[in-house]
C-alpha cells in the first residue's frame, strides 16, 4: 500500500537513468510496466550472473516492475503501447524526443488519446537548445559539467570520471519529483502535461550550486569553486591501522575536537579558532588533522570522537559496508529469494511512511514474464498474442 498506489506507470526506458526513476515509482507503489525491446534491455547482460538476462545492474534497478517485449516499429506493437497509454497515468521514456516522434509516439499523438497523461522525458538536453538532438550518457554529462576538471584540481592533475553513475541516478531522482509534482498539479486540474528532465542542464545546476562562488556575481568576485571541497586534503584520513572519516566542522563541535585531544594550541592559533578562519585556511586545517589522526588505532578515534560527539563514520569498501552495523540493524541488505536467481540481496526502499509504506512489490522480472498478462489486461484474445508472436512484434512467454 505505498504512496503512489493505484497510479500506472508505461516504462519505456533502458540502461540507468530511467529504470532507476521508474524503480523507485514501483517501490512507492505504482504499477509499473516495463515495455522492451524483443532482445531486452542491454543492463541485463551486465556483470556476472547465474542466469543470462538478470545480470545484477538489471536486478538492482528493475524490481516492483512487470515486463512486456515487445516491436514498436511493427504496427502490432506500436498499437499495444498505445492501447496502455489509453488508461496510464504516466509515461517515462529515455530515448531523444526526435525518436519517439518517429515512433508516432510524440506528445502531440499520445495526449489525444489520453489528455490526463503525465509524459516524462529523461534524455541529454533542454530541447530549445543547439544540442537538442545531441546524444548524451553518464561520462559525457560527467565531463561537461566538470566534474573531471574537479577531480584533476584536487587529485594528481589527470581529469577523471567519478567511479558511480552518479549523473543517470541525480537526474532519475529528479525525474521522480518532476513526475510526482506533475501528478499533484494532473489531480487539481484534470490534465496532464510533458515534462522534460535534461541531464545537462540538471547536473549543471548540481555541480555549479557547490561551486559557482564569486562566479555568482557580475563581474566575477573570483574564479569559481567551494574552496573547502577542493582541497587536496579533504580525504579520509590515514590511521596507525587503516582510514576514518571525519568532519569537524562547526565551533561547538572543534572545541570538543580540542578538548578530547588536549590540543588547546590549536584553539588558541587564529588559523583553527574559528569559521572564518579555519574556512580561510582550509589546506592548512586538513594537513593538520591527517597528522593528528596518525597517531591512534581506527577503533580508539571512533571511540574517542562518538564520546566527544564529533561527526565520524568508518570508511567502508564495497565488501565492508555490508557488514556496517548500522545498516545490519536496519536490515537494509536482505537477502530474498528470486523466483529464477535464488538468493540475491537486494536493498531497502529507503523513504518510510507512517501511513502508507512502500516496499518492492515483486522482484526484477525475466524478459517478457508479464507480457501476454498485460496483453490480457487491455483487451487482447489468447488468439490476437498468439498472432503477435508469429509476427515478431512480442515473444512468447518465457519457460
Amino acid at each position: 500500500m505505498g504512496p503512489l498506489k493505484g497510479i500506472k506507470v508505461v516504462d519505456m526506458t533502458t540502461v540507468l537513468m530511467g529504470p532507476y526513476a521508474t524503480q523507485m515509482l514501483g517501490d512507492y507503489g505504482a504499477d509499473v510496466i516495463k515495455v522492451e525491446s524483443l532482445d531486452g534491455d542491454v543492463t541485463r547482460l551486465i556483470g556476472p550472473m547465474r542466469h543470462t538476462g538478470m545480470g545484477p545492474v538489471f536486478l538492482n534497478t528493475n524490481r516492483s516492475k512487470r515486463s512486456i517485449c515487445l516491436d514498436l516499429k511493427k504496427p502490432a506493437g506500436r498499437e499495444a503501447v498505445l492501447r496502455l497509454l489509453k488508461d496510464a497515468d504516466v509515461l517515462v521514456y529515455n530515448v531523444r524526443p526526435q525518436a519517439m516522434a518517429r515512433l508516432q509516439l510524440g506528445y502531440d499523438v499520445v495526449s489525444e488519446i489520453n489528455p490526463r497523461l503525465v509524459y516524462a522525458g529523461v534524455f541529454g538536453f533542454g530541447q530549445d537548445g543547439p544540442y537538442a538532438a545531441k546524444p548524451a550518457y553518464d561520462d559525457l554529462i560527467q565531463g561537461a559539467t566538470a566534474l573531471p576538471a574537479l577531480m584533476a584540481q584536487t587529485g594528481d592533475g589527470v581529469p577523471r570520471y567519478v567511479p558511480n553513475a552518479l549523473v543517470d541516478r541525480i537526474v532519475g531522482l529528479t525525474a521522480v519529483g518532476a513526475i510526482c509534482a506533475s501528478l499533484v498539479h494532473r489531480d487539481r486540474s484534470g490534465r496532464g502535461q510533458r515534462v522534460d528532465i535534461p541531464m545537462f542542464e540538471t547536473m549543471a545546476g548540481f555541480v555549479m550550486g557547490d561551486h559557482m562562488g564569486g562566479l555568482t556575481y557580475e563581474p566575477p568576485l573570483d574564479k569559481g569553486g567551494y574552496a573547502r571541497h577542493l582541497s587536496r586534503d579533504r580525504r579520509p584520513y590515514k590511521t596507525s591501522d587503516g582510514y576514518l572519516s571525519v568532519i569537524v566542522y562547526n565551533d561547538k563541535q572543534w572545541e570538543n575536537f580540542f578538548k578530547a585531544t588536549g590540543r588547546d594550541d590549536l584553539r588558541a592559533d587564529p588559523k583553527f579558532a574559528t569559521f572564518a578562519g579555519r574556512a580561510a585556511n582550509i589546506d592548512v586545517v586538513y594537513a593538520e588533522l591527517a597528522r593528528i589522526f596518525e597517531a591512534r588505532t581506527t577503533a580508539e578515534w571512533i571511540d574517542l570522537l562518538t564520546r566527544a560527539d564529533v561527526p565520524v563514520m568508518p570508511m567502508h569498501d564495497l565488501a565492508s559496508i555490508l557488514h556496517d552495523e548500522h545498516l545490519e540493524a536496519t536490515g537494509f541488505f536482505p537477502v530474498v529469494n528470486h523466483p529464477t536467481e535464488g538468493p540475491i540481496r537486494s536493498m531497502k526502499v529507503t523513504a518510510t511512511w507512517s501511513e502508507t509504506e512502500a516496499e518492492p512489490v515483486r522482484l526484477a522480472p525475466r524478459l517478457n514474464e508479464h507480457g501476454a498478462e498485460i496483453l490480457r489486461e487491455i483487451g487482447y484474445s489468447a488468439d490476437e498474442i498468439a498472432a503477435m508472436v508469429r509476427d515478431g512484434a512480442t515473444r512468447s512467454a518465457p519457460e
